[in-house]
């Protein structure tokens, strides 16, 4: 599947469940996360590149729409059904339960899920940023233990650009 159809379906998995993004159409999250991941792309090794793209398109399908493991699975590719699997909260009634210790496990341990988070938590950044979001502050908040539950070497510049764009600098560890 070219990277354009991944996109539409992407767009189209949250149409159908009239997803949006403050008052946007969901699609404009997605756009920006692959966005983030072409900045870092020169991170990736080649032959992975479209499956992170594609990723980035897909990383809220199955949190947020109709769509099962399977169905990606279908549709895309394993690794890539993998990486959104890990990306795709735990149940919880709070930020913090969704965002437990076995969800950033599932990430750490499955390959390029946490290049992924790291676009997608950009992405969200910079969108806060620029709109004002009081959703800066909680990132802000969250950094620290953000870094320390994924940092890996391989992801630095992601993790450096991150801590500029929030204004803190954490003691980053291995």
């Amino acid at each position: 599947m070219t990277i354009d159809k991944i996109k539409e379906k992407a767009f189209e998995y949250h149409r159908s469940t009239n997803h949006f993004y403050d008052d946007k159409p969901y699609e404009y999250h997605l756009e920006m996360t692959a966005q983030v991941a072409q900045k870092f792309i020169h991170l990736i090794p080649q032959k992975y590149k479209d499956i992170v793209i594609a990723s980035c398109y897909f990383h809220d399908s199955l949190e947020d729409t109709r769509i099962t493991y399977n169905d990606l699975l279908k549709e895309t590719s394993l690794q890539v059904a993998d990486i959104v699997y890990a990306l795709t909260n735990e149940k919880g009634k709070t930020r913090k339960e969704r965002a437990n210790d076995k969800y950033y496990q599932g990430i750490r341990e499955t390959p390029y899920a946490t290049f992924v988070k790291l676009c997608d938590r950009i992405a969200n950044v910079e969108y806060s940023m620029t709109t004002r979001s009081r959703m800066l502050e909680m990132y802000r908040k969250e950094m620290p233990e953000f870094i320390e539950t994924l940092y890996d070497e391989k992801w630095d510049e992601m993790f450096k650009y991150l801590e500029s764009l929030v204004g803190i600098t954490t003691e980053i560890k291995n």
